[in-house]
Parts: C-alpha cells; structure tokens; sequence
C-alpha cells in the first residue's frame, strides 16, 4: 500500500468519525474526577470562606449552607470544565489550553453553583407554586430560577475573589502545562 492510499483511506474516514475520537480523547478520566472536582469544589468553599471572612469576618447564621453550595458548585463543575476545555483546545498551543481552562472553569463554575442556588431557591419557594406540570407552575419555575440565577450573579460572583480568581488561574497554568499524553 503507498502512503498516499492510506492518507485517502484516513480522509474518506469522515469528520463524524474525527469528531467522536476527539470526543473521546476530550473525556477526563477517573482519577481526574474523583479527585480533581472534591479538590476544585474545596478551592471555591475555601474562597468562599476567605471572602466573607475579609467582608465581615465570617459572621453570618447561612456559612455552613454557603460553604456547601460553593462546595457542591465546583464539585459538579469540574468534569464540564476540563471536557470542554479540553475539547475547545486539543492540539493547540499552551497559552490556547490556558485560555480555554481559563474560561471553561469560570463560566462552569459560576453556572453550577448558580444552578444549586436557583434549585436551593426554588425549593423554598415550592410550597408557593401551582402543582407540578402546570402552566403556571412552568411560569413560576422559570421565573424563580431565573431571578435566583440574577441574585446569586449580583451577589454570590464576589465570594470567589481575591482567593478563587488565584486558584483559577493557577489552577488553569497547572492544566495548560501538563503534556498532552498526561491529559488523559
């Protein structure tokens, strides 16, 4: 077989097939989930804490509660984040990967722990509601999460700073600069 038979026999493979290996080599593995989100979820619960602790010395009667969102937040934001960075940035530069680590861990992050609280919100708010599957129940869930959602970006985003932006980006250096064959 000529090399130029087997570089036409990998094109006519197709892009669906590319796309599903890329997929694949995007997943992280289990060691990275079992022990990266626990460790990610703590930065945040530990930023958390820094951040009300500076504000007003941690004294507030929900800093067990908040500490657990903040928690559950980067627990269950990890394994997006390094999916879809790791997808976003396959086969690029380090500065690239950076960037993609950089992003996926802030807009993942910041979505699930604001998801938890539009639930957590939404909980408390659900002896209020009209019965499940209703339109109005539709209307109101939609509205109570979304204005959750808008509380905790106004008012939830600042616990992360100054500690979790640090954690972030060195979080996202430390990423970026593992070899590639040590991002599976």
């Amino acid at each position: 077989m000529r090399p130029s038979d087997s570089a036409g026999t990998k094109a006519a493979a197709g892009p669906t097939q590319r796309m599903g290996e890329r997929l694949r080599a995007s997943l992280p593995n289990w060691r990275e989930i079992f022990f990266g989100g626990p460790l990610w979820g703590l930065m945040m619960a530990i930023s958390a804490l820094v951040a009300l602790y500076l504000r007003n010395g941690a004294e507030t009667s929900h800093l067990f509660g908040i500490l657990v969102l903040f928690f559950c937040g980067g627990l269950v934001s990890w394994p997006c984040a390094l999916f879809l960075a790791r997808f976003g940035a396959m086969d690029r530069g380090r500065e690239t990967r950076f960037a993609a680590f950089f992003v996926c861990l802030t807009i993942c992050t910041i979505a699930g722990t604001a998801f938890l609280f539009a639930m957590d919100y939404r909980l408390f708010y659900t002896r209020w509601h009209a019965p499940f599957g209703t339109r109005t129940w539709a209307y109101q869930f939609t509205f109570t999460s979304a204005s959750a959602v808008y509380q905790f970006v106004v008012m939830g985003i600042r616990l992360y700073l100054p500690l979790g932006f640090a954690a972030l980006g060195l979080t996202s250096l430390w990423l970026a600069c593992r070899p590639p064959e040590q991002q599976r």
